[in-house]
């Protein structure tokens, strides 16, 4: 295996679980365990499944003008998060292009931006650029090699949280968080997810994942805990319609084509990107991106072309076929005039179209999350 690539501190916990390993974002993560991905998204849906997220990047901002300068470079309104909320943003272009997505906590003296692993380097040095420019009366630091993240999801997920922390976890609302103890250790405890299920993302010092990843597979083992791999947690936010960057999103989408208008406040203020996103919106938008569902059966994978009316009009950005509902879901950027739900369009699944219909995520909607 590529010796340049990055571990988490969990890596050997996985090597020993026998997960297969592949190269992700520049770390070696694992994809399955040999319960495979099809067993690890049932138990998620049904009980609960732990995930090492600990690729993610965590920047703090912190200083009297921490909120000016994370409400310069994200879409979202940040000055709305009272002390122990979150909110999903996004990291804009001058052009309207995201440079990421992301989320924002506000604890009492700072803020944390979440990031996807893959862009953690340049999303910091894209926001420490703009803090040189105008922001100097705050403090920005890369904060990401000394977290570890583990993901706990499933409608069991509090049950067994409860097991390891005397933190009110019923207190905590969808998108809160709080600060306390889990197995005795220091923790984030945030009501976030990327599965559709309810759950909790743990935001811990690098040095307690081992404990606390091995505590909470002991403590939930009466439930049916497993680990959860990377291959699993795509289908899982797949059958939601959430956006993955580099696939659905990218710098040469903008939030408005991704459907993500609703996280761009343009009443906010000036941010990074509003003037591009404001033509953009005058303008009208040429293709959004939409889900879909095959009428037929076929597996649809990212880069198969998209027809609408017989004519190539784009690509699948994400596909699978999904175990909960048990057939072939997607997304897709498509003209505008044929972005409606119900319009059918034609998946080429090798060579051969496929009829699928034009359908508004969630695909799944028996998820326990608590919004």
């Amino acid at each position: 295996m590529d010796e340049n690539l990055k571990r988490t501190p969990l890596y050997e916990e996985h090597e020993k679980a026998g997960a297969k390993l592949i190269p992700f974002a520049g770390y070696l993560m694992p994809v399955q365990y040999p319960t495979g991905i099809v067993a690890e998204h049932n138990a998620v849906r049904k009980t609960c499944g732990l995930f090492d997220v600990s690729h993610m990047g965590e920047v703090f901002v912190k200083g009297p003008q921490a909120l000016d300068l994370v409400q310069h470079v994200t879409t979202n309104d940040a000055s709305k998060l009272g002390v122990g909320q979150a909110q999903y943003s996004v990291i804009c272009l001058p052009d309207g292009g995201a440079v990421d997505d992301c989320i924002v906590y506000r604890f009492e003296d700072r803020y944390m931006i979440v990031v996807n692993a893959s862009n953690k380097d340049k999303d910091f040095e894209w926001i420490q650029r703009h803090k040189h420019e105008q922001f100097a009366d705050c403090e920005l630091t890369d904060n990401s090699d000394e977290y570890a993240l583990i993901a706990i999801q499933g409608p069991k997920a509090s049950e067994i949280l409860a097991r390891l922390t005397e933190t009110d976890l019923d207190a905590i609302k969808y998108y809160h968080f709080a600060q306390g103890k889990v197995a005795d250790r220091e923790a984030i405890i945030s009501r976030t997810g990327y599965t559709g299920e309810d759950g909790f993302e743990l935001y811990i010092a690098s040095g307690d994942a081992v404990r606390i990843w091995r505590m909470l597979l002991e403590k939930g083992a009466p439930e049916g805990i497993i680990p959860t791999g990377l291959g699993a947690r795509d289908s899982l936010r797949l059958e939601m319609g959430y956006a993955l960057y580099g696939n659905d999103l990218d710098d040469r989408r903008t939030p408005l084509e991704a459907g993500l208008g609703w996280v761009v406040k343009m009443d906010k203020g000036d941010f990074v990107g509003r003037a591009a996103l404001e033509k953009l919106k005058a303008d009208g938008i040429r293709e959004k991106l939409v889900g879909f569902e095959l009428k037929d059966r076929g597996f649809p994978r990212h880069g198969y072309t998209v027809r609408v009316n017989g004519e190539p009009s784009g690509e699948v950005t994400s596909g699978i076929h999904s175990p909960s509902i048990g057939k072939g879901i997607g997304m897709a950027y498509v003209p505008t005039e044929s972005s409606k739900p119900g319009t059918e369009i034609e998946i080429m699944v090798r060579d051969k179209g496929v009829m699928a219909v034009v359908a508004r995520p969630p695909f799944y909607k028996e998820g326990s999350v608590r919004k």
